[in-house]
């Protein structure tokens, strides 16, 4: 995916127009058009600020990276179980595997 379809799809799953995306990150919607068509490529800055706006890393917004597939929430919480103490990282992983076993088998009967 690249950058323009993962902008279209960001701003879809937050019902903004290319106009309310433009006004957060301070560009005309020209431009966020021509992001959107990948007629032109946002810098870094303006694509910080996109990354920002929706909440996702830049990896994410460009679909590159060891953390591609993560937003920024998904990325803080993992670090947060990395900094915790071994004995309850354990507890949490645990509890953490049972509720996805769970969800997969209760798919998989679906």
């Amino acid at each position: 995916m690249n950058i323009g379809d993962r902008v279209i799809e960001l701003r879809k799953a937050k019902n903004w127009s290319q106009t309310d995306l433009a006004n957060k990150i301070e560009v005309s919607r020209v431009i966020i058009g021509r992001y959107e068509r990948n007629e032109a490529a946002p810098s870094i800055e303006v694509a910080k600020k996109i990354a920002d706006a929706f909440d996702v890393s830049l990896d994410y917004l460009v679909g590159e990276g060891q953390n591609a597939t993560f937003d920024k929430q998904t990325l803080r919480l993992i670090q947060d179980i990395e900094s915790l103490e071994p004995s309850i990282k354990e507890r949490l992983l645990y509890l953490a595997n049972a509720i996805i076993r769970d969800a997969k088998t209760q798919q998989a009967y679906s």
